[in-house]
């Protein structure tokens, strides 16, 4: 085995143990005596996802689309992408009642021998159950090639969370996309998220435990021991206080959600989550729905850093609020600017510049800014302020009087080689392409559909400091739903995002995903030295 083999195989263990998203290793017929000082780009050869349980509502409608894009090559030719039911083991005290049963059984069963003289078959011992028959799930979604997508419902209350593993080919850019239509009620309304990977410290600006809100976050283990999780809630005065925030038990291969109100006494309309886990990894991403505007599920903010990009505000948005928190030591002084399809202004309602305190959490109302005009918010440090990490989202309202709904855009980062929304329709798609910086030209591939039709591609240059919506390509032939994916080609960094329109009894119900880069190719670094003759 040369050093290069050895650098992969180190590479592999620290992604698992860092993130537990991917692993790495050389793919077959890959060239391992190079000694290039050049890191290696390589595909991925395993990832993990995890959905939320979609709804309790009688009226929810749950699609799910998987896909992962083809053409990463070197990364094999078999593989397995699978999501299935979250199934947790028997905790101790349901294994002790057990054990009780199983004593009181034999007892009542050795009575009844006695009184019969039945004595045949031993000493009256319960079969086993099946090994693993307590713990294995059938899967509910698999993918079987790259490049086509496979889609599947739910329409239960009942329906669980989903825990998913891709290998092989399968996983560079595996993808699944979980889309809730609740057509009445307080939750009414389109819930779109991306399952996301499981990972140790999330953020959430943009949730609230105001009286109007019910806002849960769900916490998804997909491992086979329990996780202990904490959830830190920040008000625009700091801490709110809990006592309950702290230590929460999630077990293994389960999904709690809790709600956030229940951890704190205080209401407040704009608060910042934070969830970390002290021992284990979860999936986390929160749910909020409001009596008035319907609802959507929240996902966690870009980690923190001084320039933040939020792209994918609808040019029909009658309502648009930010919130934003800096988690570090150091005050923010933000300057806050749109970026529409024609240039960078700065709106009125962000003249002065946006301060945000350490460790507290500020909002701040942009109204109807877009003015029929598709946009992305960018935050920066003002002038001459330091460069200071924040976290932010933005809540997106569509509509007027009662016919109004409610979607949330987190901040993203650049696709760096490639990022993908699935669960896309023939109609009701609409893809927002942000340059904050140089003009940058991307690739937009449109997979075949989940039941028919052919891949399109097409290129789209956006110039910096703009925002493009456009209406992106469809399948020829589509059947079913379909994936898009985008991929750069030349230029500035492009920021995207993705926006599912579905309009229902006169309510523009809606939902905007994020694409941050999906993570299927890693950097291995090289090697100096050639230890062939550790062979």
């Amino acid at each position: 085995m040369n050093r290069t083999t050895l650098s992969l195989i180190a590479a592999a263990t620290a992604l698992a143990a860092v993130t537990g998203f991917a692993a790495v290793s050389a793919p077959d017929g890959a060239d391992t005596t190079a000694t290039t000082k050049t890191p290696a780009r390589l595909p991925v050869e395993r990832s993990s996802l995890l959905c939320p349980a979609p709804s309790t509502s009688e009226l929810a409608e749950t699609a799910y689309t998987s896909f992962t894009p083809a053409g990463a090559d070197g990364s094999g030719t078999g593989g397995t992408a699978e999501l299935a039911p979250s199934v947790a083991p028997l905790d101790d005290a349901a294994a002790a009642d057990d054990e009780k049963k199983d004593d009181k059984d034999d007892k009542d069963e050795e009575k009844d021998e006695e009184k019969t003289g039945d004595t045949a078959g031993g000493d009256g011992a319960k079969e086993p159950a099946a090994d693993g028959a307590d713990t294995k799930a059938k899967p509910f979604l698999a993918l079987k090639e790259p490049g086509k997508p496979v889609s599947g419902t739910k329409n239960t209350s009942d329906a669980p969370a989903l825990v998913g593993t891709a290998t092989g080919r399968l996983a560079p850019g595996w993808t699944t996309q979980q889309t809730t239509t609740v057509t009445g009620g307080e939750g009414r309304g389109l819930f779109g998220t991306s399952c996301t990977p499981p990972d140790t410290d999330f953020w959430f600006p943009g949730a609230s435990t105001d009286e109007a809100r019910q806002d849960y976050v769900h916490l998804t283990n997909p491992d086979d021991t329990a996780a202990v999780a904490d959830i830190a809630l920040y008000g625009k005065e700091g801490t709110l206080k809990s006592d309950t925030g702290e230590g929460i038990p999630v077990p293994a291969r389960s999904s709690v959600p809790v709600l956030l109100s229940t951890l704190t006494g205080e209401a407040e309309p704009n608060v910042t989550v934070h969830v970390s886990t002290r021992t284990g990894r979860v999936g986390a991403v929160v749910n909020a729905a409001d009596e008035k505007l319907g609802g959507d599920w929240l996902a966690a903010s870009a980690d923190p850093a001084p320039r933040v990009v939020l792209p994918g505000i609808p040019s029909d948005a009658t309502s648009v609020r930010l919130v934003v928190f800096a988690p570090g030591e150091d005050d923010a002084e933000l300057k806050v600017r749109l970026a529409g399809e024609s240039g960078t202004i700065v709106p009125a309602s962000a003249a002065e510049t946006l301060n945000v305190k350490s460790g507290m959490t500020a909002s701040l109302d942009l109204g109807d800014v877009t003015k029929g005009e598709a946009g992305s918010v960018l935050l920066g440090p003002a002038e001459g302020a330091g460069e200071t990490p924040v976290v932010a989202a933005l809540r997106v309202v569509r509509g007027k009087g009662t016919d109004q709904e409610v979607a949330f855009i987190p901040a993203t980062g650049p696709v760096t080689e490639r990022a993908t929304a699935a669960d896309n329709r023939a109609k009701g798609s609409t893809l927002s392409l942000a340059a904050p910086d140089g003009t940058g030209k991307v690739k937009v591939t449109a997979s075949a559909g989940s039941g028919g039709g052919e891949q399109v591609v097409k290129t789209y240059t956006v110039k910096g400091g703009t925002t493009q919506a456009v209406t992106p390509p469809v399948p020829q032939g589509l059947k079913g739903s379909y994936a898009l994916t985008v991929e750069p080609e030349s230029g500035g960094p492009v920021h995207a995002a993705r926006t599912l329109a579905l309009t229902q009894d006169g309510v523009p119900m809606f939902t905007v995903q994020t694409l941050p880069d999906d993570r299927g190719m890693v950097s291995v670094p090289a090697t100096k030295e050639d230890l062939s003759v550790l062979k």
